[in-house]
């Protein structure tokens, strides 16, 4: 692959790395091969066996999305550092690479989104659906108004017996799961009521209008925000869960775990 400034120009010149999501065997030998240049794979698994490595937790088919969790992740690994210029190279229209992008690794744009799914003990495609319900609600709100929402992902039977009922329960004897179009559509009718909403490590919905009830000692959370982040806060401090919080006054959505604030969107710019 000698001469990549020539073939690819700009793309490809002065590079501190090449990204790869998911290469081949053969794609990632070839780049291998090139002198003085540093490559890391991205993906699900490292079925190349590459030195440098950043797993996904899913396979995300958006590819601008696919791009921004990798470089968190590597990021986060250390494996890039911030203001290193990149060159990803991903697949868009099959199964091989065929899209390249260049990329500048920006530590300041860190939005959290490598923390909610590599250091959550729930199914990455579930963090994901509340993750998304949450930002639709962000964006279309409760019939054209602003609303607010509380979802506690993983750690289902602890949380339980950290909160209280403040309602009948509707998936008290349901089986049902996020990321169903028609269960969506139930809990963004449910959102307007308190409470939180429960889910289990699998997407089971557990219960709605949950009063959490762990202690807010010692739990700090950004200024101005209310009750219902504290809770959520809290209750990830004592529990593996995961708490993803809709704001109905500023609309931003934010996840907490560990008692921490790891991730804040902005649904209208997601």
């Amino acid at each position: 692959m000698a001469g990549l400034d020539d073939v690819f120009g700009d793309i490809f010149a002065s590079v501190d790395a090449v990204v790869l999501f998911s290469p081949s065997g053969s794609y990632y030998e070839r780049f291998m091969a090139v002198e003085d240049l540093d490559v890391v794979v991205v993906g699900t698994e490292n079925a190349v066996g590459a030195e440098t490595f950043v797993e996904l937790p899913l396979e995300f088919e958006d590819i601008s999305e696919r791009i921004r969790f990798g470089l968190e992740g590597a990021l986060e690994q250390g494996v890039i550092e911030d203001g290193d210029e990149l060159a990803c190279a991903t697949s868009v229209f099959g199964d091989g690479i065929d899209t390249v992008s260049r990329v500048r690794a920006d530590a300041e744009s860190h939005t959290g989104i490598y923390d909610i799914f590599a250091k959550s003990r729930a199914d990455p495609e579930v963090v994901k659906a509340v993750l998304e319900l949450a930002i639709e609600l962000g964006q279309k709100g409760q019939k054209g108004k602003p609303v607010g929402a509380l979802f506690i992902v993983g750690d289902a039977g602890k949380v339980m017996n950290k909160s209280r009922p403040l309602s009948y329960n509707p998936f008290e004897k349901s089986h049902v799961h996020v990321g169903d179009p028609i269960v969506n559509v139930m809990l963004k009718e449910f959102s307007r009521l308190d409470g939180a909403f429960i889910i289990s490590d699998a997407g089971k919905i557990v219960s709605a209008y949950r009063y959490l009830e762990p202690s807010a000692e010692g739990v700090d959370i950004p200024k101005g925000l209310g009750a219902r982040h504290m809770a959520g806060g809290a209750i990830t401090r004592d529990t593996n869960a995961i708490a993803i919080v809709l704001s109905e006054s500023d609309g931003l959505v934010r996840a907490f775990k560990g008692g921490e604030l790891i991730l804040e969107v902005d649904p209208e710019a997601y």
